[in-house]
C-alpha cells in the first residue's frame, strides 16, 4: 500500500484572507512562507499529512516550463488565473525512485525538484528544511497536479503542537476527485501509487492509502453525497474536495457555528460549499468516517 498523502495545494489569490478563513473554520493556521519561485504559503497540520494555502506573490520570480522539468509555480500560476481551489495532491514520497518510476509508466518525465528553506519554529529559532518532488500529469487532468514529496528532516517540519485545532480535525481522510468517468483514471492512479490495490464500483474509483484515501466519483454521485454542484470538467477531471475527520463531532460544529461559517450537515457530515471554502468542497465527519 501507499504511504499515503503528504499534502494538498490549496491555491488562492489572497493568502492572508485564505488563513483568516481557515482560522474561522476552526484550523490552527502557520505563519507565511516565502519559495524563491515566487509562491508563498502558509500551512495547516494534521497528523502525517498537512494543507498548503499557497498563493503567488512575486509572479516574476516563476520560472517556465521547460522539457524534463515541471514548474511548480508555473502551474499554480496558470490554474489561478482560471479560478482558485484545490490546485495539487501530493503523496509521500522517495524522490529519485518516484521519478524513475513515473518514467517507466509513461505518466511523468520530468527530472526531481530538490529545494531547501528556513522554517522558524514557536521559539523564534531557525531549522532546516528540504524537499524532493517528483511530478507526474494525468492527461485527462490537466488542472490537477500530481506529485510525491520526500521530506529530507521531517523532524523539523512536524510538530504535534501545530496540530491541535479547534475543530478537532485530526487527518485528511480522503481527498475528493470529480470526473465524468472515473473509471478512465484506475490507470494513471495505479502508475502514480505504485500499485493497483483500486476498488471500482457504481459510486466510483476508491484507492486506499496508508495514510488517507483518494476517492473518484461523478459530477451526480459528488452533488448527491456532499449537495454541492461539481467542479467545472470542461478540461478534466479536477480535486474538488477533502474530508476531514475530526475526533468530536459536537466541537467541529461549535467551532465553524463561532466562525460564522455557513455549512449543512448531509448524511451526517458537516459539508462547508466551495463558494464559503475558496473554491474547496470541505467536509468533516468523525474519526473512522
Amino acid at each position: 500500500m501507499s504511504g499515503g498523502l503528504d499534502h494538498i495545494v490549496h491555491a488562492v489569490g489572497d493568502l492572508d484572507a485564505a488563513a483568516e478563513l481557515y482560522g474561522r473554520l476552526g484550523f490552527s493556521v502557520g505563519a507565511r512562507n516565502r519559495h524563491p519561485w515566487g509562491t508563498h504559503n502558509r500551512v495547516i497540520q494534521l497528523a502525517g499529512s498537512y494543507l498548503e494555502l499557497l498563493t503567488v506573490a512575486e509572479p516574476e520570480l516563476i520560472p517556465a516550463h521547460q522539457p524534463g522539468s515541471f514548474s511548480f509555480g508555473a502551474f499554480n500560476r496558470d490554474f489561478l488565473a482560471a479560478r482558485q481551489g484545490l490546485s495539487m495532491l501530493a503523496l509521500a514520497g522517495a524522490g529519485a525512485a518516484d521519478a524513475d518510476r513515473f518514467r517507466a509508466a509513461g505518466i511523468g518525465d520530468f527530472s526531481v525538484f530538490d529545494f531547501e528553506r528556513n522554517a522558524v519554529r514557536p521559539d523564534g529559532t531557525s531549522a532546516k528544511l528540504a524537499f524532493s518532488l517528483a511530478f507526474a500529469v494525468d492527461a485527462r487532468a490537466p488542472d490537477s497536479g500530481f506529485f510525491t514529496c520526500q521530506h529530507h528532516h521531517p523532524e523539523n517540519f512536524w510538530n504535534p503542537a501545530f496540530q491541535r485545532h479547534p475543530n478537532t480535525a485530526t487527518r485528511i481522510a480522503a481527498v475528493l476527485l470529480v470526473a465524468d468517468n472515473p473509471a478512465d483514471h484506475r490507470a494513471f492512479l495505479a502508475s502514480f501509487v505504485g500499485e493497483d490495490a483500486i476498488q471500482v464500483d457504481i459510486a466510483g474509483v476508491t484507492v486506499p492509502l496508508a495514510r488517507g484515501a483518494i476517492e473518484v466519483m461523478d459530477p451526480a454521485a459528488f452533488a448527491s453525497r456532499f449537495g454541492v454542484a461539481s467542479p467545472d470538467l470542461a478540461r478534466g477531471a479536477r480535486i474538488a474536495g477533502l474530508r476531514f475527520a475530526a475526533s468530536d463531532f459536537a466541537a467541529a460544529v461549535t467551532a465553524l457555528k463561532q466562525g460564522g461559517i455557513e455549512a449543512q450537515m448531509r448524511m451526517g457530515r458537516i459539508v462547508v460549499g466551495p463558494e464559503t471554502g475558496i473554491g474547496a468542497t470541505l467536509v468533516f465527519e468523525l474519526t473512522g468516517g
